[in-house]
């Protein structure tokens, strides 16, 4: 990856959700308002400061650049462009999220 690109791979199992009384809503319902997505970091480039490979990452899907890589599909994206960062390395003196 160059400059602050972040690859990632987007989690195939978050497309559908489940309402709460336990309907199964698909991934392609229309929905009013645009949905973010969740997913996880696979490889960034050497000037990306807020992500590390093995984050979690809120982005927009609808901003995206896919690619396929030896079959498996990807999505590339400036770091900029991720709304947030779940990671496991901020230990227990935070919420782990950065909004």
């Amino acid at each position: 990856m160059l400059h602050d690109r972040v690859l990632v791979e987007v989690d195939e199992e978050a497309g559908e959700r489940r309402s709460s009384g336990g309907i199964v809503i698909p991934a392609t319902a229309a929905m009013g308002a645009r949905r973010l997505a969740w997913a996880r970091v696979v490889a960034t480039g050497p000037h990306a400061r807020a992500v590390q490979t093995g984050d979690k990452v809120l982005f927009d899907p609808d901003d995206k650049a896919e690619v396929e890589v030896h079959g498996d599909l990807f999505v590339v994206m400036r770091e900029r462009d991720v709304h947030a960062v779940a990671a496991e390395r901020l230990g227990d003196e935070s919420a782990g999220l950065y909004l």
